[in-house]
């Protein structure tokens, strides 16, 4: 299947410069292709993952992705959706970010993978500002920036002009890459596609007309219930484990609504059709077993974390549906709780209706807190308690360190012991 036959089938292309011209440049030879990322934090959430993804099956039907970092791009800052000006980053902090972001990278497509990983301060720092604007301001017409949409949001509440050059700037980076490395797709959010056509225009005007240079983009990923795909109460799922756990990161995805796993399979996993119309008719006729979303967050996980990660989350996962938390190790048991209110106990044994009510506020009142003990609704330790008189020790589970505490059927409290 050619890969844009497929792209098409996952319903992963939301726009083509000439939809026709890239089908067949893909279909008589493997190219070169670019998505950039800008270095504004640390780590990528799952929403930019999605063009990775992308990248990631160009990869497999034998063409050559590039990944872009922007060290020079992450310093001026992107106006496409926003309606104020980024906060201009430290230098210091951009080369930090453009270090971790590239290790992330590695990690996603592994160090044997067809993938070139380039950083655009390499070029984008050598023009002068005469240079710049002989060479590229003078090609770029005002009236067609102030046209695309990246530009035409901002004006209303105003841009700057260092926001307004961005747009030329990742011009310059597709001509360069073109250049150099013969590149002639570029891949972007839906966002994007100013600045990938603005690309265009340029490598046309100073190349000619009948350069072959193409611009996709994917579609905005929205859940079925119309919200944002990749955000969540506790905010953004990170591909950085130690910003959203491997736990975490699995649970995401196994809790996702039926009516979106299947598109999500598409989205973000390689499993072929036959196996997705399975899963599909999985979710029609057996929603119960959550045999499609299970799919998922493996395969996910593994892509993210690697196999070692996602057989601990898989592990946390069955302890904690079992209720034997006592199996956890101590690591498992941060990970599974790092999320869930934290209070803080002493080493010392102390009455179960004290530790409730007064040492951690868990209960509202001594009252309540017997009420729920000798109703059978607290369980310490994956044990439930049902003796108002039981004193507990810290010190009879996790090296004396973590005391796991749920109230009813889903309230989770770790109590961690002081030194």
């Amino acid at each position: 299947m050619n890969i844009i036959d497929e792209l098409t089938w996952r319903g992963a292309i939301n726009q083509q410069t000439d939809a026709e011209g890239l089908k067949k440049l893909t279909t008589d030879k493997k190219i070169s292709l670019y998505c950039g990322v800008d270095p504004t934090g640390d780590s990528m959430h799952i929403g930019h993952l999605i063009p990775f993804m992308m990248m990631k099956r160009f990869e497999l039907a034998g063409h050559h992705p590039y990944i872009l970092i922007g060290g020079a791009t992450g310093s001026i800052g992107d106006p496409s959706g926003r309606k104020t000006e980024r906060q201009l980053q430290t230098m210091d902090k951009v080369r930090h970010n453009v270090k971790a972001l590239s290790k992330q990278m590695q990690r996603l497509f592994g160090g044997d993978s067809n993938v070139t990983m380039v950083n655009n301060y390499d070029w984008l720092s050598k023009i002068s500002l005469l240079d710049f604007l002989r060479d590229y301001g003078k090609l770029v017409n005002i009236n067609s920036m102030l046209a695309k949409d990246i530009v035409a949001s901002r004006l209303d509440t105003g841009i700057s002009f260092t926001e307004f050059t961005y747009q030329i700037l990742q011009s310059v980076d597709f001509l360069t890459l073109h250049n150099q490395h013969n590149i002639q797709l570029q891949i972007g959010g839906a966002d994007q596609w100013g600045n990938i056509t603005a690309g265009i225009d340029l490598i046309h005007k100073i190349k000619g007309s009948d350069e072959e240079v193409y611009g996709l983009t994917i579609p905005l990923m929205l859940k079925a219930d119309g919200t944002k795909f990749g955000k969540t109460a506790g905010g953004a799922i990170w591909l950085d484990a130690e910003k959203t756990s491997p736990y975490e990161f699995y649970q995401f995805w196994l809790n996702q609504d039926d009516r979106d796993v299947i598109r999500y399979l598409k989205f973000f996993t390689f499993l072929g059709k036959d196996e997705i119309h399975s899963l599909e008719e999985s979710v029609a006729n057996e929603p119960g077993k959550r045999l499609a979303q299970r799919r998922l967050a493996e395969e996910v996980t593994r892509f993210v974390h690697g196999e070692e990660a996602l057989e601990s989350a898989q592990h946390i996962s069955e302890i904690l549906f079992a209720g034997d938390i006592q199996k956890l190790t101590l690591t498992e048991v941060q990970e599974a709780f790092e999320k869930v209110p934290n209070v803080s106990i002493s080493a010392k044994p102390e009455n179960i209706v004290t530790l409730l009510a007064d040492t951690t506020d868990i209960e509202p009142s001594r009252r309540q807190a017997r009420e729920d003990v000798e109703n059978g609704a607290i369980t310490v330790n994956g044990k439930r308690i049902t003796d108002t008189k039981i004193d507990l020790n810290p010190k009879d589970n996790f090296s004396g360190k973590f005391m796991v505490i749920r109230r009813g059927k889903k309230n989770y409290f770790l109590a961690k012991v002081e030194n």
